[in-house]
């Protein structure tokens, strides 16, 4: 989202320059200090985003960084008096494309402290004089916010529906090539291994022949939330395709995957579903800190799933480690 923000942001800037540069007669040229103020700081907190561990902390303090800039700009243009106010306005239409519901509250509450700043901080007499000067900025921020939650509550379903798979509620392939392509991109700069694991649950084909595509699904879900309940919260799932999962774990090097993958095989193991007992096969591959190369980490694992399935299923192989022997 932030880079389709950039350019965008970028344009938006040039307009509010333009304007800057129009009125100049009136409000003087000094004006534009501000605005090209925020540029640059917006243009040095992006430069490092895609590679930062924390990426939302510097488009926040980006944000802020603008913000504060239009608010001096306002109030030394004649705070309630001046026509660039509603200004501050402008940034809350990209808070819901790139932060969470709390984000959007925080910059809201932001802003309206802003306005106030800017409007009875600056000149109490005039905005007693004149309410509509800080009221009507307020008005319009309350109204940009609530239809911008509704914009992201449903921008966020449709990319939900697009990345989560229905029947398990795992994320789905395309979100696993957007996660990988992220991994590669910060693996030079992380230095982080990389593990990744493919699992495959043993005979499924057997359970829909003989139970039916319902009891099969019920075994997917299940299988899905033992998964999930075992693994980290930066450790991801995915579901791609049929019976056959992947997961990402940054900053796990063979070793510790081939753990996870084991303590993964014996949850699944460990109760039957509808009365079916229910097993499953792991390969595992890590990357090594400084690269990360999907392809190839996949195909690794991959090929060591397939060995997992011919020394007779329900265990763990690595893909340069020895099998983890089934209990």
């Amino acid at each position: 989202m932030e880079q389709r923000l950039g350019p965008r942001r970028v344009a938006s800037m040039a307009i509010l320059g333009v304007a800057l540069i129009a009125t100049g007669p009136w409000l003087g040229y000094w004006t534009i200090i501000p605005l090209l103020g925020s540029g640059l700081f917006f243009a040095v907190m992006s430069r490092g985003t895609a590679q930062a561990s924390r990426p939302e902390y510097r488009m926040a303090a980006a944000w802020v960084g603008a913000q504060l800039a239009i608010a001096g700009s306002v109030a030394l243009t004649g705070g309630p008096r001046s026509p660039a106010v509603s200004w501050l306005v402008i940034p809350v239409i990209t808070l819901g494309a790139r932060f969470s519901g709390r984000g959007v509250s925080a910059g809201v509450g932001l802003t309206a402290v802003l306005i106030g700043a800017t409007t009875l901080g600056v000149d109490s007499t005039w905005v007693w004089h004149h309410p509509a000067d800080m009221i009507f900025p307020l008005a319009m921020l309350a109204a940009m916010a609530v239809l911008s939650t509704a914009l992201m509550g449903s921008d966020l379903a449709h990319r939900s529906a697009s990345i989560i798979d229905p029947l398990t509620s795992m994320l789905n392939r395309a979100s696993l090539n957007a996660r990988a392509a992220e991994l590669t991109a910060q693996a030079g700069i992380v230095q982080q291994p990389i593990g990744l694991l493919v699992g495959d649950l043993d005979c499924f084909k057997s359970i829909n022949d003989t139970h039916g595509h319902a009891i099969g699904d019920a075994v997917l879900r299940d299988v899905a939330y033992r998964i999930r309940r075992e693994l980290h919260a930066y450790d991801l799932a995915y579901r791609i395709g049929g019976e056959e999962f992947v997961v990402l774990m940054p900053g796990a090097g063979a070793g510790r995957s081939a753990e996870v993958a084991e303590n993964l095989r014996l949850a699944v193991a460990a109760e039957e579903v509808a009365g079916i007992a229910v097993t499953m096969s792991f390969g595992v591959a890590a990357a090594p800190p400084g690269t990360f190369d999907y392809a190839e980490t996949f195909a690794a694992a991959d090929a060591a799933l397939y060995e997992a399935k011919a020394r007779g299923r329900d265990q763990v192989v690595g893909a340069s480690l020895p099998a983890v022997a089934v209990a």
